[in-house]
């Protein structure tokens, strides 16, 4: 059991971009999405840290190992005129979970997200993942049944560009 005060979150910084990689293939192997991942750790390191910032990040730690983390980024909401914060992934390992650690780390992220004057803090959550949608609800989030996720993929982004 991971004491409260054993625990640490902080920003990520440039260091952290191998262990933030392998905790995002452990969210992948969770998702069952291993095969999605084509990503590597030098391309994140770059995202968080290089000239142009497309991501932040936040980790948790516990006796120096990084167990959990939560990427996110800057959205906007047009009808309220404020920046709002997309939180991308969260993800504590397993043998870390129900000791407070996803909770610490969107209370951390909440307090951002106060700090920048956010009007909102959003993220998505798989159809059969219910465990998790009990934790955002217990946590004071909406599940939004009515909107739908929109993506164009990589390869269609190209064909779109050019119709």
């Amino acid at each position: 059991m991971t004491s409260q005060t054993n625990l640490i979150i902080r920003f990520a910084e440039p260091n952290d971009s191998d262990a933030l990689f392998a905790l995002i293939q452990g969210l992948a192997e969770y998702e069952k999405l291993s095969a999605a991942v084509t990503g590597n750790a030098e391309a994140l390191k770059d995202h968080l840290f290089g000239d142009t910032k497309y991501i932040e990040a936040i980790v948790a730690e516990v006796a120096g190992q990084a167990v959990g983390f939560a990427l996110f980024f800057h959205n906007y909401s047009t009808f309220l005129t404020k920046p709002g914060i997309y939180l991308e992934d969260l993800f504590v390992l397993p043998d870390y979970r129900r000791q407070g650690i996803g909770k610490a780390l969107l209370n951390k992220l909440a307090k951002i997200a106060v700090e920048r004057n956010c009007g909102r803090l959003e993220w998505s959550v798989l159809d059969w993942n219910v465990s998790a949608q009990e934790f955002y609800r217990s946590m004071g989030a909406d599940i939004l049944e009515d909107w739908r996720i929109c993506r164009v993929s990589e390869a269609a982004i190209s064909e779109l560009a050019n119709k």
